[in-house]
């Protein structure tokens, strides 16, 4: 079979995994960048969660910033920042600060998720409710900022400092409501097919139907999130598949509607990916690991990585 290369990238949540502590699992999603790097991944970005013992990153653009000066050439992103905690432009400025310390590597994604519970929402922005209503003027005016158009009583106001490389503007999200909002505001968009994947067809179909271009994008881009359980054999991969899913991670999933991780040794997994590419029309695929232990993490990403279509 003949294969094309697809650009690959990490979405890691910073699990606290086998007892570790917050310092060590934080630590591990540094080394995990650094792997990432050294084996030829595009992307890395790291998600937002607030008050789940489970996950210790809630501040993104500081664990990036520390990633960047360990790193030298891999994007570095948000999956996601959620905007309706924040004042875009806060937002802007942060990572156009992170785009002037890492040139050309920084990625803004964007979501409307509360990132934890309802209180814990209350907690870091008040009526988390009526700023999700507020998302259409958000993410407009988080544009502005970006295209450096924003006005505030006819007067500039430009989100600071301006990098001479531009950051990359990605929509986060898992319905048609989301790929509406990704294509008006001319940003790219990431479809949480390993939360979601239902409608994704349509939703991805309506975001490159209505794509309006912009400063941000001039073409319509499209990452796919999936989560995926790979080895050096299909028999590995499996292996380590029915463990997980009988972890309390892998239970908790049964029965609920979202796709299961795709499976696979070195070429079985890449065919899956073309397959999945093909399906969704998606230009790359973010991958996300549902394994419990560290060391089988990043064995399955080394393993993803160490059959490319050009090896076969």
């Amino acid at each position: 079979m003949t294969y094309e290369k697809i650009p690959l990238g990490i979405l890691d949540m910073s699990p606290v995994l086998e007892g570790a502590s917050v310092e060590a699992a934080l630590e591990r999603s540094v080394q995990l960048a650094i792997m990432a790097e050294n084996s030829g991944y595009h992307r890395f970005w790291l998600s937002e969660h607030h008050d789940m013992a489970q996950l210790a990153c809630t501040a993104p653009e500081i664990l990036l910033a520390h990633i960047g000066s360990r790193t030298s050439s891999i994007r570095l992103g948000a999956g996601a920042v959620l905007l309706p905690h924040y004042r875009p432009m806060k937002v802007a400025e942060t990572f156009r600060m992170l785009g002037a310390l890492y040139p050309g590597r920084i990625d803004l994604g964007i979501g409307r998720a509360p990132g934890g519970s309802a209180h814990a929402a209350i907690a870091l922005s008040g009526n988390y409710l009526s700023h999700v209503a507020q998302m259409p003027e958000l993410v407009k005016d988080l544009r502005s900022l970006l295209q450096d158009e924003y006005r505030v009583e006819d007067t500039q106001v430009l989100a600071r400092p301006q990098p001479v490389y531009p950051l990359e503007c990605w929509m986060l999200g898992t319905n048609r409501k989301s790929a509406a909002l990704a294509a008006k505001n001319g940003t790219g968009y990431v479809f949480g097919y390993f939360m979601s994947g239902s409608d994704g067809l349509a939703a991805i179909q309506q975001y490159r139907d209505n794509f309006q271009p912009s400063r941000l994008h001039p073409q319509p881009r499209v990452i796919l999130a999936v989560r995926v359980i790979a080895g050096h054999t299909d028999r590995e991969a499996e292996r380590l598949y029915e463990r997980w899913k009988s972890s309390p991670a892998g239970i908790a999933s049964i029965g609920e509607e979202i796709p299961p991780p795709l499976v696979g040794g070195k070429e079985s997994i890449w065919q899956q990916f073309q397959e999945v590419c093909l399906k969704y029309r998606a230009d790359e695929l973010l991958l996300i690991c549902p394994l419990n232990r560290y060391q089988e993490r990043i064995n399955v990403y080394e393993s993803i990585v160490s059959w490319t279509p050009s090896s076969g």
